[in-house]
């Protein structure tokens, strides 16, 4: 099962280089990306199985081991991670296969875009700190390129706020690099979970404040978020997808991976509460004052980092279960929403509010498409909505932080607002141009979405009502993977004593 850990990351690269090759064939470089992802996806769900039936997964490169060689480790945190991520990573680029746009136009998105589910796969399979680093910039690379496709001049402007951000978060990651190595003499991580517990209090505050920073400005917390608004809702429609569905996530993953096996207890809770309750209520607040569909979604992203941050901040085996469980939820279900977004563009011409309306008696499959996910989002069950934000609420309550769970309940009731604005807005009411247009004039207006453009965003609203009432099964393996963050010594063990 080792010999599986690298494919993850070495087979897209083998595929960027291939669809590099073939240049201009685009029916090749799309069979290229497609077998693929898809194989992606069956070795990442051998790498689950793996992982559930053994707890840590691990292999060494070359004969260097740990804590000197570079580790890939899936234990159940980064499988099902992984798992979630090479499933919407393949949704997404049939989507773009299927839309008249970017990577139509671009014949280097397919290379670009299998680079960046190379560096998402690496994020979540790495061992050490520096190759976490490694694979965050060889994600964000891509994700330059992916951000500013098409070069519209608003476009640009705001992928140039995410480079900037993303380089300067890049320069406070190399510098937290610098300091764990010169106080622990390591990035491992299994070797920092000893060596950082040895240091003076004082340093491993400091330490895990700039790692909560760096991870924080790529999760978009509080107040680091304020990139993120302004340069999504400008990339073309796969695109903000899968920045939506994935990228807030890595920092998410990143954030509970070293606050758990690095600085437990380090943090104080209430500290971490704060930043949750602040970054949920900002993210609803800015969502209400929007009249664009892209922009409400990609304020409510915000939102729901949150509820992730609440979570982890809890420290108990319920609370991280719940924040790991509330993630796979939003990375199906961020992304089906972004490609509903963009299917609601692609047929009636716009993503504003105001410039919308009737599309139910037009798009009726788009609008029971978006109902289902919104009603997810908003936690409504049987959707898994409503199970990932049950267990979030149930293991705030266990915790007696009821101040927090107040927080979490009001913003799930303005997100439910928000999710009946765009309704409304889109499918019920009339466009807001001085005149209601008739049922022959809006259909006449409206443009069909091709069948690639559907097929994968209905797979991805669907999956949120199958994982809803299959939740049960999915938490208590999400469980497991926390149990496994809060004792960490197997993982430790695996890692140190390598293949050996």
């Amino acid at each position: 099962m080792r010999v599986l850990l690298p494919l993850p990351v070495l087979l897209p690269l083998i595929g960027a280089a291939l669809s590099i090759l073939v240049g201009r064939s685009r029916l090749v470089q799309r069979a290229i990306s497609l077998s693929v992802l898809t194989a992606v996806v069956g070795i990442a769900v051998a790498i689950l199985i793996a992982a559930d039936e053994d707890g840590v997964v691990s292999t060494q490169a070359g004969d260097w081991y740990a804590p000197v060689g570079i580790s890939l480790v899936a234990d159940r945190f980064s499988a099902i991670m992984l798992l979630t991520a090479s499933c919407v990573l393949l949704a997404v680029v049939v989507y773009a296969i299927g839309q008249p746009g970017a990577e139509r136009n671009h014949v280097g998105f397919q290379s670009v875009y299998l680079i960046l589910a190379a560096g998402v796969a690496a994020a979540f399979l790495t061992g050490d700190l520096f190759n976490l680093f490694v694979a965050i910039e060889m994600m964000l690379t891509a994700s330059y390129v992916l951000i500013t496709l098409g070069g519209r001049l608003e476009q640009v402007r705001s992928g140039m706020t995410y480079v900037v951000i993303s380089l300067a978060a890049s320069v406070l990651f190399l510098l937290a690099l610098a300091l764990t190595y010169a106080a622990a003499g390591t990035v491992n991580m299994a070797d920092l979970a000893d060596h950082i517990a040895a240091l003076p209090p004082g340093l491993q505050s400091g330490l895990a404040g700039l790692f909560l920073i760096v991870f924080g400005i790529k999760a978009g917390i509080f107040p680091l978020f304020f990139w993120l608004p302004d340069s999504y809702p400008t990339a073309p429609s796969p695109v903000t997808a899968i920045f939506a569905g994935l990228l807030t996530k890595v920092g998410v993953y990143a954030i509970i991976r070293t606050q758990t096996l690095l600085f437990p207890d380090v943090l104080p809770t209430w500290l971490l509460l704060v930043i949750a309750g602040l970054t949920m209520s900002v993210g609803v607040l800015g969502a209400i004052a929007q009249d664009d569909v892209k922009r409400i979604l990609s304020f409510l992203i915000i939102s729901s980092i949150g509820y992730m941050v609440m979570g982890m901040a809890l420290l108990t085996a319920a609370g991280i279960a719940a924040a790991i469980f509330y993630m796979v939820h939003q990375i199906v279900l961020k992304t089906g929403l972004f490609l509903a977004g963009g299917l609601i563009e692609h047929a009636g011409g716009s993503s504003r509010l105001s410039r919308l309306g009737g599309m139910v008696r037009t798009a009726p499959v788009i609008a029971v498409l978006f109902f289902v996910a919104a009603m997810s989002l908003a936690g409504i069950p049987p959707m898994l909505g409503f199970a990932a934000k049950f267990s979030l609420i149930d293991s705030t309550a266990a915790s007696h932080e009821w101040w927090i769970l107040g927080v979490a309940v009001f913003v799930s009731l303005l997100t439910l607002f928000c999710v009946a604005k765009i309704w409304i807005g889109v499918f019920w009411a009339e466009p807001q141009d001085g005149r209601a247009r008739s049922d022959d004039e809006v259909r006449l207006e409206a443009r069909h979405a091709p069948g690639l453009m559907m097929a994968p965003t209905a797979l991805l609203v669907a999956a949120t009502v199958v994982l809803g009432v299959m939740a049960g099964p999915v938490y208590d393996y999400c469980f497991r993977a926390a149990a496994d963050l809060l004792d960490p010594s197997h993982y430790v063990s695996v890692v140190l004593g390598g293949d050996r």
